[in-house]
């Protein structure tokens, strides 16, 4: 059936009506949407200031920078459907969605420039009342920040402007205005750091960065800053000033100054994202191969649950797709139960040539044969044979296809529930320290046996207490830190794969991924009997060890005078102050570095720039420089109007993360929260708020910053940081999510997107006619108060999907989607939607999933997990019922705009905000 026949809420509507004994009400809009006076006084003012006249500009007419913000008196729009505002979807409010330079004018409030200063074009200030602002505009979390104002003179070269300084995807800074003392920004109570993704793509096809091969890697003599877009040219373009030291500097001299003709034209002076072949001087030894160390649990669990043979089956499938582009790529399978399991891999034998009647034939080459090598010495593991465990992916491809065949017959009837961790840790890097690669870890077993060993936790006595961090989430043996140091100084980087039905102890364990730039994967309650089970672990699984693999990589802040990095988060060894150490670079992680003003800063802008130095698969050293200018100022307003709010979440985010592994409790982590967001509004109260303001004491803050406290309110209620009691396991892989998500999908995890299907507009879930991609609908307020009894709803968390049904949904729409005809016979839980063929609207939404579920920068594969709302006819005793509370329990707790547990609502907050801030 098509889905333009039918009009899901009209019929629910009608149906409502029928049985209802009374008439319908459709909800009441929300009061208060309309800008206070004194914001619109301030709007009219600024509309003024930019010659655009006094009309007063319609909703959703767009603006350039410094101009009035999208909405700037929020207005809920009609749904789209029958009956009128049954359920509204509220528009962008956006401050600015298209930036521009503005014209150099008086600027607004607070922002005006000191008297004898020039002016220069910097970010305006909006201020907006955030309990006017309710619902909260969520469409501001997908706006880009706010821009960096850099004019054309500061490049090198002014065609530049188009290709550098506009890389938000690799960097972002916390403010992109800095202030130009440590005073004004300690007054300000914002930090300074940056939101870092060196790698935009898993893969290195996928991504177009410009290359410099020519050679010439050019740096400054004095601070080694490499040569960028904003340089100053001197003496006619023969030499060439550190925009970071103001250092003056050679070119190289090359024959007949072929390299000054082509300067223009360099990768470097035209983008701030720039790859370089590296010199040989940057290499201490010759970049080594890919190596794939599988470290797999054969112990009677990981053979129960299915783990041994679904991982076995997945690297078989994959063995095409590792990274092999030098056909050097190395591979070692080792297994581990209550003894270390070698497996001695021989060269695949040369296919020999017979003649025969029809000519030509190839004789089937002979088997040779595959040895196990067993080590029950778990002190001190020795390395059995010198030749055949460490292999050539290529020349013994078919030899690891029959083995990885084998290994699950090997081991099925296993009867040891033992798991000697360390001690195959340890064998593992003795077999590839000379070289150095990934430990890739796939267990369903706690390590219970050799050094290392761990045992379950008494968490009833110190959970939702403050002794919780200190005694659940820190590590029960040394050895999971300590190891991590070896590993580092011999390039190994190990990553966990971790499915288990029983307690995993995931805050010992996630260590070792932690500090050598690793990963840890947690798959809570897996089973090979569930195929969504199998297909989450493989997708995940295959990406991860099929994106690019890069090796012997080292990352360094560099900021200008007066710029100093300080304190470094994420997944890495901070091997000296600057500098961040990375066996392997992972593609998939993001990092944030915060730095500070050691110095008053005098210039009008101010440079960072980032140097990740690694070897790449094809056998190069390589260096990918990214660098970034900013404005600086001495105005506190001007330091606000420049605020990224997603960045700055990021810095918080991983600020408390780090304070958590520490030891402080969770409820000094949910105080730092709420004191950062009252800091901030308080001093902006203090500093850009005109004191007469009629119409009492408004929550004031600027329009860039209004999603702000949404994001640190929703923190709290974060699995990671959530009050109430929360398995220890579940906690420290929301912590560890948190820590190393790249910016975007942090912000997804912390306020999840939520799409309404039932009444999504005719172009949703069909290819754009320009661009080809899908198109969604528009995302809606992570409250249950939007959600229709009748309607369909998406949820996109980052890591899992849900698809909210209303109770009172029309049988018309179970038809149309999923193929059944009541909601009472539709099936719940971790289920894939049916196909089914003579649906449109089902095509749609199958065509919406694939679409909220590709990523081609992160492994994640979303599970779907199907709930039915409540309704009056709901069954008594039906036997999902206690299935179905848990997961209308799981699935509120990602509506963060409402009441959760102990938690308040995010208009609730808003309003103690302003108490305590009227204080």
């Amino acid at each position: 059936m098509s889905h333009r026949k039918r009009v899901y809420p009209q019929q629910q509507l009608n149906a409502y009506q029928q049985s209802a004994p009374q008439a319908f009400q459709p909800p009441v809009s929300p009061v208060g949407n309309m800008a206070p006076q004194g914001q619109m006084d301030q709007v009219i003012q600024g509309v003024g200031n930019l010659n655009m006249g006094t009309a007063i500009p319609v909703a959703g007419q767009q603006f350039p920078m410094g101009g009035v913000p999208q909405n700037a008196g929020y207005a809920p729009q009609n749904a789209g459907y029958a009956p009128q505002n049954a359920g509204y979807a509220p528009q962008n409010a956006a401050y600015t969605p298209q930036y521009q330079q503005p014209v150099q004018q008086q600027a607004p409030m607070a922002q005006q420039q000191p008297m004898g200063q020039s002016l220069k074009p910097m970010n305006q200030l909006y201020p907006i009342d955030l309990l006017t602002e309710l619902p909260p505009p969520i469409g501001d979390l997908n706006l880009p920040p706010p821009p960096l104002m850099v004019p054309a003179e500061k490049f090198a070269f002014p065609q530049a402007v188009e290709t550098a300084n506009n890389c938000s995807t690799y960097i972002r800074s916390t403010l992109n205005a800095v202030p130009k003392s440590n005073g004004l920004l300690k007054k300000s109570k914002l930090p300074l750091a940056i939101s870092v993704k060196p790698y935009g793509k898993l893969n290195d096809d996928e991504e177009d960065i410009p290359l410099s091969s020519d050679g010439h890697l050019i740096r400054c003599k004095r601070c080694r800053a490499y040569l960028n877009p904003f340089v100053t040219l001197i003496q006619d373009g023969r030499r060439w000033r550190c925009n970071l030291c103001n250092l003056a500097n050679d070119f190289p001299h090359t024959e007949g100054d072929s390299f000054l003709r082509n300067l223009h034209n360099r990768p470097e002076m035209m983008s701030s994202v720039v790859d370089h072949i590296a010199p040989s001087q940057y290499s201490v030894r010759a970049p080594p191969p890919a190596v794939y160390c599988f470290l797999l649990d054969c112990s009677a669990n990981a053979v129960k649950n299915g783990l041994l043979s679904t991982a076995c089956r997945t690297i078989f499938d994959c063995l095409d797709s590792l990274p092999n582009r030098d056909g050097r790529t190395k591979i070692s399978i080792m297994c581990v139960d209550n003894a270390i399991h070698y497996f001695q891999i021989p060269e695949d034998p040369v296919e020999e040539v017979s003649e025969s009647a029809d000519g030509v034939s190839a004789e089937p080459p002979a088997q040779f044969p595959l040895k196990m090598l067993d080590i029950g010495d778990l002190d001190e593991p020795f390395t059995p044979t010198p030749t055949g465990l460490l292999i050539n992916l290529k020349s013994c491809r078919k030899n690891l296809e029959h083995l990885f065949a084998q290994i699950p017959e090997i081991f099925q009837f296993n009867m040891s529930s033992k798991f000697a961790l360390a001690p195959g840790l340890k064998a593992a890097k003795s077999l590839i320290r000379s070289i150095g690669g990934k430990i890739i870890i796939v267990s369903a077993t706690l390590p219970n046996l050799g050094e290392g060993e761990l045992k379950p936790r008494n968490e009833k006595q110190v959970a939702d207490t403050k002794k919780e961090a200190s005694a659940l989430l820190s590590p029960q043996s040394s050895f999971y830190k300590s190891f991590t140091i070896d590993c580092n100084k011999s390039q190994v980087t190990i990553d966990l794969f971790l499915a288990s039905d029983s307690y995993s102890d995931v805050a010992t364990q996630s260590n070792l991924p932690r500090y050598t730039a690793g990963q840890t994967h947690f798959y809570p309650g897996w089973s090979a009997t569930n195929v969504n089970d199998v297909i989450k672990f493989s997708k995940e699984f295959s990406k991860h060890i099929t994106m690019d693999l890069c090796m012997e990589g080292v990352i360094r802040g560099r900021g200008s005078s007066g710029l100093k990095f300080n304190t470094f988060y994420g997944h890495f060894f901070n091997r000296s102050s600057d500098l961040c150490a990375f066996p392997t670079v992972p593609r998939d992680q993001g990092y944030v570095f915060e730095y500070t003003i050691d110095e008053s800063i005098s210039k009008e802008y101010c440079y960072i720039q980032i140097g990740a130095l690694l070897s790449s698969n094809n056998a190069q050293r390589r260096i990918r420089v990214i660098t970034i200018a900013l404005p600086t100022t001495d105005n506190i307003g001007q330091v606000y109007a420049s605020v990224d709010q997603l960045a700055t979440t990021d810095y918080f985010t991983a600020k408390a993360v780090s304070m958590v592994n520490s030891g402080t409790s969770f409820e000094e982590t949910r105080e730092f929260f709420d004191k950062s967001v009252q800091d901030i509004l308080a001093v902006y109260k203090a500093e850009n708020v005109v004191s007469n303001t009629a119409g009492g004491a408004p929550l004031r803050l600027c329009a860039n910053m209004r999603m702000f406290p949404l994001l640190m309110h929703s923190l709290t209620k974060n699995l990671a940081f959530r009050t109430g009691l929360v398995p220890s396991d579940h906690r420290a892989s929301a912590l560890n999510t948190l820590e190393s998500l790249p910016l975007k999908n942090l912000i997804k995890n912390i306020y999840p997107s939520v799409y309404s299907l039932h009444d999504m507009p005719d172009e949703a879930g069909l290819p754009d006619e320009t661009t080809g991609e899908i198109v969604l609908p528009d995302t809606i307020n992570a409250t249950m108060s939007v959600l229709e009894k009748y309607g369909l709803y998406l949820v996109d968390t980052n890591s899992e999907l849900f698809l909210w049904v209303g109770g009172e949904a029309v049988n018309e729409l179970m038809l149309d989607v999923f193929g059944v005809e009541d909601v009472v016979m539709l099936p719940i839980g971790k289920q894939e939607l049916p196909y089914l063929e003579n649906s449109e609207f089902n095509l749609r939404i199958h065509n919406i999933l694939a679409k909220v579920r590709e990523s081609d920068d992160v492994v994640t594969y979303k599970s779907l997990y199907i709930v039915r709302g409540p309704s009056v006819a709901e069954p008594v005793g039906h036997p999902s019922a206690r299935e179905l509370s848990s997961l209308r329990l799981w699935f509120g707790s990602f509506l963060v705009e409402d009441k959760i547990m102990k938690s308040l609502s995010y208009r609730e907050y808003l309003q103690d905000l302003k108490n305590k801030i009227s204080k």
